[in-house]
């Protein structure tokens, strides 16, 4: 076994045995009933009632409500920035659609930039807005999937809880504590956390140099905890601020896994059902591992047109080979393939490498995982998308053997399978209609750097991005238009909401209706089989959906690399 491969093995070992502990920790969270002191001092200045519970339709109200709040209020500071303090570059305000771009990305959990952070934000703005919607947004998210847990559950009728005793446990609990403690190992391996103006350097040719800090190690630890994705600075993961060393790397991989993967053992404990948790788990590893061996080695393999341009990419004593163009070497083509892997997995979007530079299908992995948007998943987001495809399967199974379909004891009907479907059909439409309308449009077609199938793939992966509320990018679009700001900023939308408030629907649904005994007929949803059977129809669903689309881009570009053709 070769080294790169096992590193990415202890990676994945490492998260693996992290899932029962962080589980049982997150299952304390939400099953506990008292109050801290600051959980109680928040609910005053709120003037929330804790003990008060919500159905979905209020649940999701509230959601809704104060999301927008918190939008129109992010929009104000980002628009103001050039009166506000702590802004030591004196940078001026965005403009109005690229400030409501960054406002709605960063309120979704997309943390898509059409800006270059360091150039463009203030400290004031990348605390007061950015790393203060990392917390709210990954907690928004979590929140929706605690209240979706407790509807499967259906311990408590139609209640799924209170929104905002949630989102203020998800954050004092699990954010600030993990965050606090991964922000000073940053720091300790020289990521900056300061205050202080741009540092001042004289180069090797004299001239002088400005190099920006700021308060980065509190926004990289948030930003992987809370698979939330963006940068400090506009070369990401990659920069040495935000990671300079193979450890910090190695931690925003296992940040990006940690939680999603342990909601997973949350779900079983909360229903009493721990062999549910593990099926879950067991189907979202099976496809990461999957899509892990594709990336890793299709970027192995090398770019034909890079060896007929002199590259050398063969495995030899001295490098690793491969195809290097756009990574760090720091990393290499596995900590490079298992960081693209994860940051699409997980929906975080942080990268430390350039997907533009990936081989054909090396790039086909993020985008059909961002399709997919279950694969881990961010902050509770995947894992209610798994669920969405597990009621699926159950109706798809009962339909084969002529029988009313149950899931975890409750009857599927008529009215659930048409949430779902609404959620399953919201995420695509969004994807292929903004990609189609911005194919036709010339203006939009100017933003693009490359001509053919990459050059499709450049817009197919920036709306499936914005859409998964993922927040990467293929680097050689040209966002930051009108035209762009706002439609990605509607794919932002429709892809949170859109597809989060149905499946709180299906769960407020099921909460209250009663439970059916178990019988001869009962199909089990707790075992490998069924599991394995879900993860067949995500996969037969997104092939349907999206295969069209993916062979006029990155398979039809992988194509065109394997035949060395260089298009100009």
């Amino acid at each position: 076994m070769s080294a790169a491969v096992l590193q990415m093995l202890l990676l994945l070992v490492i998260m693996a045995a992290l899932v029962v502990p962080v589980g049982n920790w997150l299952y304390g969270v939400f099953a506990g009933e008292k109050h801290t002191a600051p959980e109680r001092l928040t609910y005053r200045l709120l003037g929330v009632n804790p003990a008060e519970g919500m159905d979905w339709k209020r649940y999701g109200l509230v959601l809704v409500v104060s999301n927008l709040v918190m939008l129109l209020l992010s929009y104000l500071l980002i628009r103001l920035q050039g009166l506000l303090p702590w802004n030591p570059a004196g940078l001026k305000a965005q403009a109005p659609d690229l400030a409501w771009n960054t406002a709605v990305s960063f309120m979704t959990n997309t943390n898509w930039q059409a800006y270059s952070g360091e150039q463009s934000l203030s400290y004031f703005s990348q605390m007061a807005v950015i790393t203060t919607f990392m917390f709210t947004s990954a907690a928004t998210g979590f929140a929706a999937a605690v209240a979706f847990m407790r509807g499967l559950a259906g311990k408590s009728g139609g209640n799924l809880g209170n929104f905002w005793v949630d989102i203020t446990r998800i954050i004092y609990r699990v954010f600030l504590p993990l965050c606090f403690v991964l922000a000073l190992v940053f720091v300790w391996q020289g990521v900056p956390q300061t205050l202080n103006a741009y540092a001042t350097a004289t180069t090797l040719e004299g001239a002088t140099q400005k190099i920006a800090l700021g308060p980065v190690a509190s926004l990289e630890s948030i930003k992987h905890i809370g698979t939330n994705g963006g940068g400090f600075f506009s070369m990401n993961a990659a920069h040495p601020f935000e990671n300079p060393t193979p450890l910090t790397n190695a931690l925003h991989i296992l940040s990006m896994l940690l939680l999603p993967s342990a909601l997973t053992y949350a779900f079983g404990r909360l229903l009493g059902n721990v062999k549910q948790g593990w099926v879950i788990f067991g189907g979202m590893l099976v496809m990461f591992v999957g899509f892990l061996g594709m990336t890793y080695s299709f970027e192995q393999a090398g770019n034909p047109i890079l060896s007929k341009l002199g590259a050398e990419q063969t495995v030899t004593a001295t490098q690793a080979g491969g195809n290097m163009e756009g990574k760090e070497v720091r990393f290499g083509i596995a900590q490079t393939a298992l960081f693209a892997t994860t940051t699409t997995a997980a929906t975080t979007g942080s990268v430390n490498s350039m997907h533009d530079s990936y081989t054909g299908m090396g790039g086909f992995v993020p985008m059909i995982q961002m399709m997919l948007n279950n694969v881990f998943g961010g902050k509770g987001v995947g894992f209610i998308n798994f669920v969405q495809y597990l009621i699926l399967s159950v109706f798809i199974a009962g339909l084969m053997v002529g029988r009313t379909p149950e899931f975890l004891g409750k009857k599927i009907e008529a009215r659930e399978v048409k949430l779902v479907m609404l959620a399953v059909l919201a995420h695509p439409l969004s994807i292929l209609g903004f990609t189609a309308l911005a194919c036709v449009l010339p203006d939009a077609l100017k933003s693009l750097n490359n001509p053919g199938p990459h050059g499709f793939s450049e817009i197919l992966y920036a709306y499936t991005s914005g859409t998964a509320n993922n927040g990467s990018a293929f680097a050689g679009l040209g966002a930051n238009t009108p035209f762009y700001n706002i439609t990605i900023g509607l794919a932002m939308l429709f892809g949170r909401y859109l597809t989060l408030l149905p499946m709180l629907a299906v769960a407020g649904l099921l909460a209250s209706k009663r439970r059916v005994p178990t019988s001869s007929g009962t199909l089990p949803t707790d075992t490998p089989l069924f599991g394995g059977l879900t993860v067949g129809i995500i996969l037969i669903v997104g092939a349907l959906t999206f295969l069209p689309a993916l062979t006029l881009g990155p398979i039809a570009d992988h194509l065109q690399m394997l035949q060395g053709v260089v298009l100009k």
